[in-house]
């Protein structure tokens, strides 16, 4: 039986989840009665947003020409947070089929994507989608792909996901032009490249697989190489979408493999599954012929393009109800499972709590995660700023304070700071991460985006048109992205701009941390890390948003912002007053001079005494937009 292994990358809302509907349908994979509307999208969470979060893999059979052929379709996120995802789909197809939107044409990421795919290897079909909604130019939707491809423009399949118009047709031309999975016919190693996983309660740990060489089955010794793990597999199989189990899983196959581990630091996304008991034959630095090899020698059998997921924003998070902490450590370690770009650590906060520091990798997949976490396991949080990682640089005698020493350092001995509040006074340098951002938008809109320049920070702008479209490429502090930079975008362009970005490095900048105190003493959780050019302005929001929220107390209370020793901005909380002298009734002034000095007297003595406690619930109100 033949293989077809490929996947469907397009920009978000371009119809991939849809066009896999058709192609379970036209191969009879889902049963008529059972289908519905984005069937692989299994989240409750990606059927009310509209968005592919995790990828989806399923087999699925198909007679053409007289003869059958096994199709394994891997449907991907289009978000450029989930990033990650998309490049393990690729590391496990040979082919792609690129979408286009006939309504709104190459977007962000579509283009992102396609560079993606092309430096991956693949074969790369272009269909644009949504031909049935006649009023728009589909011919300018597949002149531009085919430019971006470089093919003719009979080469881009005209369909409709949503009719199924031209999808069979596109499906047969895949099988015809993606190539076969290459078999190596290597007897004496099986090799598997893990791509996604996810949590069963009666059979653990369950790894998404490509099969590169050799086969598995129930029973075998493997060893995962980046976690240096042994385990023998319980059972293995392939996607209808559902479970299906099968006695082996051979060479280009795309499957499971039910691990029966436990643990979820165990198994990562990415690592090659490898089985142990072979003999090797084989030239490779370091293994010796007729050797059974220990983790070292395995390690260079790794299949290439592992690499871990680098979080870059990080936020602190806390169970609404303290005394779900325990529930809330369990139900993280059952989602990291199937998202393994997403990383967290204990963290404490004097006002919420023992909570989490969480790393995502973009406000998006911060969002996603939390509301997870409330759908799938009934967990509600109260989270902290979003922030990224700082390096700093300090003088040699700080460096050798406690407080300090327990911070992460680099190759080059700066700080990493991922919480605002462990930011030194001191510090000689700070560097933040900085990223590429491409927009691409109707070249009509070129001077309403350009305006976002100042407020977000731009460098390096260049401008390039294709079509009638125009092509943004800047250069940003990844901080300005997670702030209002999507809401903004859409605003000034109507929603007609999207953009994809990438990480830059770290660069050298001009920021101060920025420190909130209630009746004098700092609230740790509000700190935050801002150019100096926007501290007086946040510092001022910020007074007036607490003089908002905090309650009145029987004492005045000092709203401060102190940023590089100062304070600078400033409000004040009245006290509750109270008619002291309401009971008199006429007589000497004198009397009633006596009780509000007397009363006076006594807040003056209870401010001294006084320390502030900041509620969970205005905390939250303090924290949300």
């Amino acid at each position: 039986m033949d293989i077809r292994n490929f996947c469907i990358i397009a920009h978000i809302d371009h119809g991939k989840s849809t066009l896999a509907d058709r192609l379970l349908e036209i191969t009879n994979t889902v049963d008529k009665r059972q289908m519905k509307s984005q069937y692989l999208d299994q989240l409750e969470l990606e059927r009310e947003r509209g968005i592919t979060i995790k990828m989806a893999p399923v087999r699925m059979k198909y007679f053409f020409r007289g003869q059958e052929y096994c199709l394994n379709l891997i449907d991907t996120p289009g978000h450029p947070d989930f990033g990650y995802e998309v490049s393990r789909a690729l590391a496990a197809v040979e082919g792609a089929i690129l979408l286009v939107d006939a309504t709104q044409g190459i977007q962000a990421q579509t283009l992102s994507n396609f560079y993606a795919a092309q430096k991956a290897g693949l074969k790369i079909i272009g269909a644009v989608n949504k031909i049935d909604l006649g009023s728009f130019d589909v011919e300018k939707a597949v002149k531009e792909t085919a430019s971006l491809l470089g093919v003719d423009e009979s080469e881009i399949s005209r369909i409709s996901a949503k009719t199924g118009a031209g999808v069979k047709e596109l499906l047969e031309r895949l099988i015809e032009e993606v190539p076969p999975p290459q078999i190596q016919n290597h007897q004496q190693i099986s090799r598997a490249l893990i791509f996604d996983s996810f949590y069963d309660n009666h059979k653990g740990i369950v790894a998404t697989v490509r099969v590169f060489e050799g086969s598995f089955k129930a029973n075998q010794e493997v060893f995962l190489i980046a976690a240096k793990e042994k385990f023998k597999i319980k059972e293995v199989g392939y996607f209808t979408p559902h479970l299906s189990a099968t006695d082996s899983l051979s060479e280009g196959e795309i499957g499971y493999l039910v691990t029966g581990i436990r643990d979820p630091h165990q198994v990562k996304i990415g690592d090659t599954v490898i089985s142990l008991k072979a003999k090797l034959q084989t030239n490779k630095i370091g293994v010796s012929a007729n050797q059974h090899f220990d983790s070292h020698q395995a390690a260079l059998w790794a299949l290439p393009g592992y690499r871990e997921p680098k979080p870059v924003v990080f936020v602190s998070f806390y169970p609404d109800n303290p005394d779900e902490y325990e529930n809330l450590k369990k139900s993280l370690e059952r989602l990291k499972l199937n998202d393994s770009s997403f990383t967290f650590e204990p963290d404490a906060n004097e006002v919420l709590g023992r909570g989490f520091k969480g790393g995502f990798l973009g406000k998006l997949h911060f969002e996603i995660v939390l509301q997870r976490l409330e759908r799938e396991f009934g967990v509600k949080t109260v989270t902290s700023f979003p922030s990224v990682a700082y390096k700093v640089k300090l003088p040699p005698a700080s460096l050798k304070k406690d407080n300090l020493s327990r911070l992460e350092k680099d190759e080059e001995g700066f700080l990493i700071i991922r919480n605002p509040k462990d930011l030194p006074d001191n510090f000689l340098e700070i560097w933040e991460p900085m990223i590429r951002v491409e927009i691409i938008a109707p070249h009509h809109l070129l001077g309403s985006l350009l305006q976002l320049k100042e407020a977000f920070r731009w460098q390096e702008v260049n401008t390039k048109l294709i079509g009638e479209k125009v092509i943004i490429e800047t250069k940003m502090p990844l901080a300005e992205l997670i702030s209002d930079f999507d809401d903004r975008l859409k605003s000034v362009s109507g929603g007609f701009a999207s953009f994809s970005y990438q990480e830059e490095g770290y660069q050298k900048s001009d920021l101060a941390k920025l420190e909130i105190l209630v009746a004098g003493e700092v609230v740790p959780g509000l700190s935050r890390i801002l150019p100096k050019e926007t501290l007086e302005k946040e510092a001022r929001k910020m007074v007036l948003r607490l003089k908002e929220i905090l309650p009145r107390q029987q004492f005045s209370q000092a709203l401060q912002a102190k940023a590089q020793g100062r304070i600078i901005a400033r409000e004040t909380i009245p006290a509750l007053k109270k008619d002291v002298t309401g009971y008199l009734y006429g007589g000497d002034r004198t009397r009633k001079m006596k009780l509000w000095k007397k009363q006076k007297e006594g807040k003056k003595k209870l401010l001294s005494l006084a320390r502030v406690r900041i509620s969970p619930q205005d905390f939250k109100k303090i924290l949300s937009k």
